[in-house]
Formats: structure tokens, C-alpha cells, sequence
């Protein structure tokens, strides 16, 4: 975890300022990082704190514009007001909540279909396979789809932002339009964080790039950033009510990030009309950091009950693993506390990179795609410890009251790849699991072959109609539809 000194006149605020904006290190798809301050220079004591910051950040325009997503940490979509603070349905509606499990490489069918079906059908009799057998006590809640195909994404090595847009997409590419878990988050019932994403990747890289954009998209060129360190994200959401170290750190990163905003602002006045637009955009970040902390204040009693135990594995984790273990119980307990309704989870962060070792994996990275995926050892451990972490999911929300049931009731979980059915893939088939119902509206405990030719589109827009929302293509016009969907409007396969 990050080291911050109390605050002094003397204090290297250039330092703390990386730190306490993510260690100044992002990607977005290929972008070259940047950082605060090109300078170690350490400030003369008599400078005061504000004129240091502006100094800091007086460094040349395309290192500031790149160096500002990494400062804001993370883009959370469109920002909502104070008073909308935890989800809070219509009359007669029930909350609702989805969350996305995208893990890369692929995902083989022969992992997860069971033997012998190649029809449609009920899953009541079938065994699960080795895979995902961490699923069995949960296949009423199961509904496994095979036939889906994204040839429109060109996934080979990943779709990236295309996984869930819907479009082509590539490496260092920006997304060309929204995505469906930042659509979704839109018109769920709002709440305090908008959307929540985090990537699990090898220990190295989430602390070398602790913020990273591959996956989730508010718009054309607007990409949402992943969490992928959980001190970050632990102080982010519940600094504000830690005590020790925590809380020191959370109060000089919000002073830090305050006093940046302001300064951020003011600058970027003096720039060329051509880069006023993307700057801004890089300012509105700040501010939705900020705005999100004063939000999170308001709601410390309630987020009391919420917070995860914090343990060594935060600040000296043995392996990626327990990092990754922390990431998903910061993004359950968002969850179940209400501060969000939409969670995505990038287990390789949408890229062809990635590690295991805390699973007896030794190898890492882009040759885990090589490797043919039913019955390997290496696959079945991967994919095992997906389900455990699905099934981790399941019993929290099921352990949390709402309505006449549980929060598990009015849940969906999509689990599928950004890389389709395999690393080196055009995308022909592209395999995806869900797990709950969304208050009945999804068909469940069954297997769907789907016939015909239907994009992934069509299953985003079945989520969109469970949300209420009445449309009959997500992502996709006429004349790509002309050629890539059969048919037209949701998978009525799987809406109940």
C-alpha cells in the first residue's frame, strides 16, 4: 500500500499526487502512459501546497492529456445527483442487478456443455462438466448458450471493446460506441456508483497499471476504466469511514484530487480549441472522483455494514490470486450494499495477458491461448476457480433479503470470453452462460442451442427488453443486421 507522510508545505506532493491518483499509470487499448511530473525536483519548503500542485502539473500538453485518465482513476459514466444515492426501484418494481464475468482467452463449449446434448433442453438430468462443476448445486439457476456468433467483432486475440458493444473492435482501438453494461447501468434504477469495473490480471501488471480501459464504454471515445488494485479501490469506497493509515491516505488523496480539479480546470482555458473537448473529458473525470466521495460520505453508516475485512493479503499479497479474491469481494460488497447495480469483471482485463499462480499455474500470459482448452489441467483449474468465484457471488447476494426473496433473485450473471470460443478465433460461435433470472424475466436451469444466425447483439438486447427497455437491436443497423442476424429484436430463447 502507498506510504503518505502528514501533510506539510515540505511534503513531495508531485509523489503523492501519482500515488493517490492510481501511480499515474493507465492503458487505454495501446495508449503509451503518462505521468504527473517530469521532474523528481523536490519543492522548496516555502512554496505552498496549491502553488506546488499547479506546478506539478504545468508539464507539456500531451503528457497532461495522457496523464489525467490515469489521475482520475477511473471513468464512472454519466454522473446523477446527491439524492439518488442507493438503488431505489419504481413502485411496484423490483430492484434489479447484472453483473458481467468476461474471461479472456476464450471460452470452449466442450467446457461447459454437457455431454451428449446437442439439442436444446432441460439441464435437471445432466452433469455438469469438471469445468464449471462448482455450478451443480446452482443448475436450476443455469442457463448454458451455444451458437451465439460476434463475426462483426473480429475477436481473434480479443474484441476488446467489441465484447460488449457489439462491434469490431481491436487492440488500441477506441471503443465507436456505448456498451451494454454501461446501457444497462443507465436504466437500472440508479445508484450512488453508476457502474463498477474490475480486471484481474498478474500481480505485476495491476500494480504497474492499476487503472486499465479494454472492456466497458459510456460512448464513441469514451472508455470506462477497470479497478485492478483493491487498496485503490478499497480507499475509493471505503476510505471515508477507515480509521489508521487508510483513512490518512483516503483524506490526502481527496485533498490532493480537490485542489487538482480546481487547478485542471483553470488550465485547460489556456489550451488550443482542438484539445479543450478531450481535456475536458479528463477534468469531468476529477470531478466525478470527487463528486462520487462526497456522495459516499453521505451513506457511511449504511457502507459500515458492507465494508470487507482488510488483511495483509491487501498490502502483501503471495500470489495474483489473492489480489484477485480481494477485487471480487470489493466488487460483491458493492453490490450487496446497493452502491451499485452493475459490476463488470475482466479476468484478464480484455487483453491476452493474465496469471494464475496462486492456482499452481506457472505459465502466464499470451500462451495460455495456445493451449487447447477441454480436459487441460491448466483450463479446468482457470475455469474451476471462475465457478467458485461465480458461486461466491450467488451466496452473498443470496444471503442479503430483498422483496419477498433475496438479492440473488432479481440478479443475472453473464459469463462468457472476449475472445469468443478461442484466442485465435473469427468469432463463429461464442458461447455464453448465465446464472439467475432477473425477477423471472430469464429462462433458467437449461441449455439453448441457438439456431439460425444471431449475433451477441441479440442477447444484449434481451437484457435491455428485462430492463424494461423496448427496443429491437442494441449496436447494430440494417445493413449490418442484413448480413450478420437472421432474425430480428431479443433471443426469445432465453427471455422467460
Amino acid at each position: 500500500m502507498i506510504v503518505i507522510s502528514p501533510p506539510s508545505p515540505t511534503v513531495r506532493l508531485r509523489h503523492r499526487c501519482l500515488d493517490a491518483c492510481g501511480n499515474g499509470a493507465t492503458r487505454f487499448s495501446n495508449a503509451s502512459t503518462g505521468r504527473f511530473s517530469p521532474s523528481d525536483r523536490r519543492p522548496d519548503s516555502k512554496q505552498s501546497t496549491v502553488q506546488h500542485v499547479e506546478s506539478s502539473i504545468m508539464i507539456s500538453r500531451r503528457n497532461l492529456l495522457q496523464g489525467l485518465a490515469a489521475g482520475a482513476g477511473a471513468a464512472m459514466g454519466a454522473p446523477i445527483l446527491p439524492e439518488r444515492l442507493l438503488a431505489s426501484p419504481a413502485p411496484n418494481a423490483s430492484p434489479k442487478r447484472i453483473i458481467f464475468f468476461m474471461q479472456n482467452q476464450g471460452f470452449d463449449p466442450k467446457t461447459c456443455i454437457p455431454a451428449g446434448m446437442t439439442h436444446s433442453g432441460s439441464l435437471a438430468k445432466a452433469k455438469l462438466l469438471e469445468p464449471i462443476n462448482a455450478l451443480e448445486p446452482y443448475k436450476e439457476r443455469l442457463h448454458i448458450i451455444n451458437g451465439l456468433h460476434g463475426l462483426h467483432t473480429s475477436p481473434s486475440h480479443s474484441a476488446f471493446f467489441g465484447a460488449l458493444g457489439g462491434y469490431r473492435g481491436s487492440d488500441g482501438v477506441p471503443p465507436s460506441a456505448s456498451t451494454i453494461d454501461y446501457e444497462l447501468s443507465k436504466v437500472l434504477p440508479q445508484t450512488l456508483l453508476p457502474h463498477l469495473c474490475i480486471g484481474m490480471d498478474s500481480i505485476e501488471n495491476m500494480k504497474t497499471k492499476p487503472t486499465i480501459a479494454t472492456l466497458s464504454a459510456s460512448g464513441a471515445g469514451s472508455p470506462i476504466f477497470m479497478h485492478s488494485n483493491p487498496n485503490h479501490l478499497y480507499q475509493m469506497l471505503y476510505g471515508g469511514i477507515s480509521s489508521g493509515e487508510i483513512r490518512r491516505q483516503h483524506e490526502a488523496r481527496s485533498s490532493v484530487l480537490s485542489q487538482v480539479e480546481l487547478l485542471a480546470a483553470s488550465k485547460g482555458r489556456s489550451l488550443p480549441p482542438s484539445d479543450q473537448q478531450r481535456y475536458g473529458q479528463y477534468v469531468q473525470g476529477f470531478q466525478e472522483v470527487n463528486g462520487l466521495r462526497d456522495r459516499l460520505d453521505t451513506v457511511s453508516d449504511h457502507l459500515r455494514k458492507f465494508a470487507p475485512e482488510v488483511d495483509e493479503r491487501y498490502s502483501n499479497p503471495e500470489f495474483e490470486t489473492d489480489w484477485h479474491d480481494r477485487l471480487l469481494d470489493l466488487g460483491i460488497s458493492a453490490l450487496s450494499s446497493g452502491i451499485t447495480n452493475t459490476l463488470t469483471i475482466g479476468s484478464g482485463r480484455g487483453e491476452i495477458f493474465g496469471a494464475w499462480k496462486g492456482l499452481g499455474i506457472e505459465q502466464q500470459g499470451h500462451n495460455l491461448g495456445h493451449m487447447e482448452q477441454p480436459d487441460n489441467p491448466i483450463w479446468i483449474k482457470i475455469r474451476q476457480y471462475n465457478s467458485r468465484m461465480l458461486v461466491r457471488i450467488m451466496e452473498k447476494l443470496d444471503s442479503v433479503p430483498e422483496g419477498s426473496g433475496t438479492m440473488m433473485d432479481n440478479t443475472l450473471i453473464v459469463y462468457t470470453s472476449n475472445n469468443a470460443d478461442k484466442q485465435h478465433t473469427n468469432g463463429a460461435n461464442w458461447p455464453v452462460m448465465l446464472l439467475g433470472n432477473l425477477d423471472g424475466a430469464f429462462k433458467s436451469g437449461c441449455f439453448t442451442q441457438v439456431d439460425g444466425q444471431r449475433p451477441i447483439n441479440a442477447l444484449y438486447t434481451s437484457l435491455l427488453r428485462a430492463a424494461g427497455q423496448n427496443v429491437d437491436r442494441f449496436n447494430m443497423d440494417d445493413k449490418m443486421a442484413k448480413k450478420y442476424d437472421d432474425s430480428n429484436g431479443p433471443l426469445k430463447e432465453v427471455l422467460a
